[in-house]
């Protein structure tokens, strides 16, 4: 039977679904298989976003319909049939999972403890333990600063709790948790004590602090609330917050001063000169940086003006309406911010605030979840991030003009993966971030033309390859390449490591890793190795990305640095030496070389099992190992696999990625005394991500 966990709050607007998406987050790290289940849905018809974003989590493979319990109307039309519903609804989803978050209803009745008693008859009846939410601010009115309502104190939650904790008990719902969300941020200890003084004993409380931009809506939210049309502007940008509204019915010397950071600057339309004001402030790096511009009123922007704005180029949201300026101030204050799939920032806020503010070893003890025995791609690379940020490590990225790269960094930074260093013109790479709504405050943005730097690094990089007859003129014109800048900063130990690639081959990568860094003293060549995660498991695969066709003592030392590196990521190494014969059973210069690289390897390793050659199939499959090695302590368990070239190392790993559904995470970089990685120009952010804590992880080893 699944364990499962209820979250319910005793009011609207908890922010219920950051939780949820918190617990499911921490539970995918744990199970292999958790499910989402919503009790009750507003309709059929319109799908929930909030359930949508949770089923799109990584890790959850159930489909939209057998998700949803009943509707309020079933409810309200029979409560009790309505239940009965649900349990049978609920049940077939427990029967697919090892682990359920159920996600109670969102009170859109008027009787809150009539809804939340109902809700704890649900969870009582599904046998499931309640997570409670209470809200840290009453619900707030109309106001300039979007998103915000007056702080309850300490004594106002416990006043709260006392309410909601007695609707749980008299429905006999069991409570796991209690989490005080949106919370005053100078009261957080005071909350949680107030709190625990209605709570039982061994029920854990935490508060989470109100996040501006959690709540804040986003500019394509504000659209909607305005029925407005994108006039001008990046349609990307729309999913950046709008953290406060300026009404710019006024002078362009009154409106300028009056400008806010993240704001949405609402304009009438007939008042040109102010919009092109607001323009020319946003871009000019000397007054705040604005989300968005909302022209009212429905007037059409004078031929001449509309030119003038096309040659400006400015990528900032133009957005119209038909509305009157109260009208249009009144929507756009009264947007809500939600956690849904058009903001990674909220998606990242709120997972760092959860991880930050509640103790996921202690909700997975009262959960009684034991770990799974087997490791599925998500579980590992949640395993990469917790590594990473348990040992901190400074990584720098040289290619702070990619957007991928930006939002990785956000990503990284928000979690507490890593401290980093982006490599760009300083006003260039934090505008950009700015514009897409990413917060990468925590970065250093350097410069590759730092002049203390740069004739650092020339004078440096002048010396080590003064053999080549390489001048400090010559050096200062090589320095200030972004590759090369980062691989003198890992040189000269300003930072851990480098990951890079996103924007450029694989060769500008690490040429200058292997000029400037170069080999451990033990290991002849720099070689790469897959990280390959299956549906229940993780293997090695090397080298499938910077040797063409090693030789036998090559091959010997991909083996040996291929077992080091599954070491560092928590893989038993069991080495097979891939070949087109297993055993003595094949011949020829292929099947020789893999022999006697094998042989190296037990001489330099006695200790490492190790079998070559061995034919995957042998390698992999235990029926094949027992008839064709049945007394290997390799064949049929091997978890490190060495192909003999790289035409079938590239083309296996590709393979196994494209026809098993295997996450390939990779190439990584082994070898160097200091970790270098390259990322395929095709990399996703997730993907740079996952490099980055690997180098982190390098790093500390």
């Amino acid at each position: 039977m699944a364990r499962s966990i209820y979250i319910t709050s005793a009011e609207g607007h908890t922010g219920k679904s950051t939780i949820a998406l918190g617990v499911l987050d921490t539970l995918a790290r744990s199970v292999a298989r958790v499910g989402v289940f919503r009790p009750i849905a507003r309709s059929t018809v319109e799908r929930d976003y909030v359930l949508q974003l949770l089923l799109d989590h990584d890790g959850v493979d159930l489909d939209y319909d057998q998700c949803i319990g009943t509707t309020y109307d079933d409810v309200h039309s029979d409560a009790d049939a309505a239940l009965a519903l649900i349990v049978e609804r609920y049940k077939a989803v427990e029967a697919q999972c090892d682990a359920v978050v159920i996600l109670g209803s969102d009170y859109t009745d008027v009787g809150t403890p009539t809804e939340l008693r109902y809700n704890a008859r649900i969870a009582a009846n599904l046998g499931s333990p309640a997570l409670l939410v209470l809200g840290g601010r009453v619900p707030r009115g109309t106001g300039e600063r979007l998103g915000s309502g007056e702080a309850r104190s300490p004594e106002e939650m416990h006043q709260l709790a006392d309410i909601a904790l007695a609707e749980l008990r008299d429905e006999h719902a069991g409570v796991l948790a209690i989490v005080a969300n949106r919370a005053d941020p100078e009261q957080l200890d005071g909350i949680v004590a107030g709190i625990g003084a209605s709570a039982p004993a061994d029920v854990p409380v935490w508060a989470i602090p109100e996040d501006p931009v959690l709540v804040a809506p986003t500019m394509r939210s504000v659209m909607e609330a305005i029925d407005g049309t994108l006039l001008r502007g990046d349609p990307e940008l729309l999913g950046r917050e709008a953290l406060a509204v300026v009404v710019a019915a006024m002078s362009m010397n009154n409106v300028l001063p009056r400008l806010i950071e993240g704001s949405v600057v609402v304009v009438p339309a007939d008042r040109t000169e102010v919009l092109l004001a607001v323009l020319m402030a946003n871009g000019s790096g000397t007054f705040p940086s604005v989300a968005g511009i909302v022209l009212n009123g429905g007037f059409a922007l004078p031929e001449p003006i509309d030119r003038l704005i096309t040659g400006v180029r400015s990528t900032l949201p133009i957005i119209g309406t038909e509305l009157g300026s109260y009208e249009t101030t009144v929507r756009i204050t009264n947007a809500r911010g939600r956690l849904a799939a058009d903001s990674q920032r909220k998606h990242d806020s709120a997972l760092a605030l959860f991880t930050t503010h509640v103790d996921a070893a202690r909700l997975l003890d009262r959960l009684n979840l034991s770990s799974a025995q087997v490791v599925t791609p998500l579980m590992f690379e949640y395993g990469l991030l917790e590594r990473a940020k348990a040992e901190r490590r400074h990584i720098v990225l040289p290619e702070g003009g990619d957007d991928r790269i930006l939002r990785a960094a956000a990503r990284l930074l928000a979690r507490g993966v890593a401290d980093l260093t982006i490599l760009g013109e300083t006003f260039e790479v934090r505008s950009r971030a700015i514009e897409l709504g990413l917060d990468i405050s925590a970065a250093e943005v350097l410069s590759p033309f730092d002049p203390v730097l740069s004739m650092k690094f020339a004078e440096e990089y002048a010396r080590l390859r003064s053999h080549k007859g390489i001048t400090i003129q010559q050096a200062s014109d090589t320095v200030t390449d972004p590759s090369y800048f980062g691989t003198m900063m890992v040189h000269m130990g300003l930072a851990d490591g480098m990951v890079s690639g996103a924007a450029h081959t694989t060769a500008h990568t690490i040429r200058p890793a292997f000029e400037i860094i170069k080999t451990r003293p033990e290991v002849s060549v720099v070689s790469s190795v897959f990280l390959m995660a299956l549906a229940d498991r993780v293997l090695v695969y090397g080298d499938c990305a910077v040797i063409p066709d090693p030789t036998a003592e090559q091959l010997a030392d991909i083996a040996v640095s291929a077992s080091e590196t599954a070491v560092q990521f928590g893989i038993e190494p069991r080495v097979a030496m891939l070949s087109y014969s297993t055993g003595e059973s094949g011949s020829g210069a292929d099947v020789d070389k893999v022999r006697q690289a094998t042989a190296f390897v037990r001489s330099r390793r006695p200790e490492l099992p190790v079998e070559g050659p061995i034919q995957y199939d042998a390698a992999a499959d235990a029926a094949v190992a027992k008839s064709k090695m049945p007394n290997s302590q390799v064949a049929g368990r091997a978890t490190v696999f060495i192909f003999p070239d790289l035409n079938t190392g590239n083309n296996t790993y590709k393979a196994v990625q494209r026809s098993a559904g295997a996450v390939a995470i990779g190439p990584v970089l082994q070898g160097l005394r200091k970790p270098i990685n390259d990322l395929s120009r095709g990399a996703t952010v997730e993907d740079i991500v996952n490099t980055v804590a690997i180098t982190a992880i390098q790093a500390a080893s």
